[in-house]
């Protein structure tokens, strides 16, 4: 097993807990069911749930019926892997500001575990 860890803004916001509890039900009930299954099988799932998008960066795919969604999401170390940001797909190709989003999350992430490790 996995450990799943939802990245947590400074402001104490988490993003990707605002974008499930968002979706329609049966959409947010998929998005849980893919959340698991990743829990489950971590860095071997491979597609179609999963895409790697760039670096460190990959993205849970979620199909609930014509809905479809994705989780970004990295492994900095171990056996943890934390959800950085959701949306709603709308275009074929996911938008560069989304990925952006999720890039400035993990470095926001790393950043300030960099520093609970150094003790700042």
């Amino acid at each position: 097993m996995w450990n799943i860890i939802f990245y947590e803004k400074e402001d104490g916001s988490i993003p990707v807990r605002e974008f499930l509890d968002a979706l329609p039900e049966k959409h947010h009930a998929k998005a849980l069911r893919d959340i698991d299954v990743l829990e489950k099988y971590g860095t071997t799932l491979t597609g179609p749930h999963v895409k790697h998008i760039q670096g460190k960066l990959w993205e849970l795919r979620i199909k609930s019926a014509r809905d479809i969604s994705r989780i970004f999401y990295f492994v900095p170390v171990g056996d943890n892997i934390v959800l950085l940001h959701g949306f709603v797909k709308k275009t074929q190709k996911t938008p560069n500001r989304e990925i952006e989003t999720a890039n400035t999350y993990l470095q926001d992430y790393n950043k300030r575990k960099k520093h609970e490790l150094q003790g700042i």
